[in-house]
């Protein structure tokens, strides 16, 4: 008796703890899942992307390049100390040897160095143009791996239903062919149909696995955590006219933006080559310390310990043949310029057109598929009003449910192209940010 109340409340223990480890392992599953909106993943691509942090310290590079030009332009002192001797007359590197000394040194004037500035703050601007291109690509390939992701899931879901109609149409036809109302190749058929759907799934979920880990590189997921997705499809669609998108894709093209500063940067450099021609001014100044032991006395006349010095110094050019060559090169380089910046802007008119072109094709692609679908919804229902009337066997049904699956499955392929390509418009045109932002 007390033997069985003592197994009785073992067991009772026992089942309590299994109950408790099923409802942790239960959470612990729960807290793993991560269910991300396409908004939430890419603004989880633009903030892990390694390309945009790259392309932002390239950017800051580029400012700080323009900025070691423009210092030309900005007052910069220098100081130092030093001894020298000298047997002779007080002189070292062109000027006297000083204990202490300090130079300043401020460019007025010089074509040269400010056509280097002005190209070098034009070459930053091309590099913000790369960010923003960086962080469309971002943008385009996460959000085109979570609406891919999503459609292979809903396709998945769809060939699971179909595989389940297929076995049972297989079911139906070898009972058919055993009471021999049906031929053996039925049966073949029927292995077929259902082994094609069994190889459709299996390739789906590796495109799932592939996906999902691309979606954690992108976002920065943890790989123990596992992504659920939203299966309902956004619209990209936009309501302007070609014309104007032909517009936004010229005004907002990256390619075309740069093509426009590196003419801007030739004209500065043509600019400065032709004014090389003129001299160049710069304000200078010195404070210098002399030591006696250097013998200044027997040189000067009189010797003054603390010295100052300031001015304008003008450089004359009286003859210069690289000048001549620079501004020669300087024109070739902006015809250069010019006709590549033109070029470029006839090459953007017409991809946009084609892209506009493409997605018309893919709306009306779309608009067959929608009715397919609808039509095959329709057959299944008229074929289950016949099933439950008697004038219908299991197999009708089932087979009109798998047409109905493959339907749905066409539809969502064609659906998934269609998104891509308003994505790609999006892009062409400069609204991608507007949609994400």
């Amino acid at each position: 008796m007390n033997n069985s109340k003592t197994g009785g409340s073992l067991a009772n223990s026992v089942a309590v703890a299994l109950m408790m480890l099923l409802c942790a392992a239960d959470s612990a599953r729960a807290q793993q899942d991560r269910k991300l909106s396409m908004r939430e993943a890419v603004a989880l691509a633009l903030q892990n992307s390694r390309d945009l942090t790259l392309a932002r310290v390239q950017y800051s590079v580029a400012l700080n390049e323009a900025g070691v030009d423009r210092s030309a332009f900005q007052p910069n002192l220098y100081t130092g100390s030093g001894i020298a001797y000298t047997n002779g007359f007080p002189s070292i590197a062109g000027g006297p040897p000083a204990v202490f000394q300090l130079n300043y040194n401020q460019a007025m004037f010089d074509p040269v160095l400010k056509a280097q500035q002005r190209a070098a703050e034009d070459h930053a601007k091309s590099m913000k143009l790369e960010v923003d291109r960086t962080r469309d690509d971002v943008i385009v390939r996460t959000a085109v791996a979570y609406l891919e992701l999503a459609e292979v899931r809903h396709s998945l879901d769809l060939l699971r239903k179909e595989q389940v109609s297929a076995e049972k149409i297989l079911g139906v036809t070898r009972e058919r062919v055993q009471a021999n109302q049906e031929l053996s190749i039925e049966v073949t058929r029927s292995e077929l149909t259902a082994a094609r759907v069994q190889e459709r799934i299996i390739k789906l979920e590796g495109r799932d696995e592939a996906l999902t880990q691309q979606i954690r590189n992108l976002t920065g997921v943890a790989d123990t955590q596992s992504i659920a997705v939203d299966t309902e499809a956004p619209s990209f669609a936009t309501d302007l006219q070609e014309a104007e998108l032909s517009n936004l894709a010229i005004q907002s093209d990256r390619g075309i933006q740069e093509a426009e500063n590196d003419r801007l940067a030739r004209q500065h450099i043509l600019r400065g080559a032709r004014l090389s021609y003129w001299p160049t001014v710069d304000f200078v100044g010195q404070y210098s310390v002399l030591s006696k032991f250097n013998n200044y006395s027997e040189f000067y006349q009189h010797f003054q310990r603390n010295n100052v010095a300031v001015g304008v110094q003008i450089t004359i050019p009286l003859f210069a043949a690289k000048t001549r060559a620079n501004v020669a090169l300087a024109k070739s380089e902006l015809q250069l310029s010019e006709l590549t910046l033109g070029n470029k802007r006839q090459e953007v008119r017409q991809d946009v057109l084609q892209k506009q072109r493409d997605l018309r094709e893919l709306e009306a692609t779309y608009e067959v598929a929608r009715l397919d679908l609808k039509l095959a919804q329709e057959t299944v229902q008229l074929t289950q009003a016949k099933f439950d009337e008697g004038r219908a066997t299991l197999r009708d049904i089932e087979q009109v449910r798998l047409d109905e699956n493959d339907k749905f499955v066409a539809f969502l392929d064609v659906d998934f192209a269609r998104q891509r390509s308003q994505l790609t418009l999006l892009r062409a045109t400069g609204q991608l940010a507007k949609v994400f932002q």
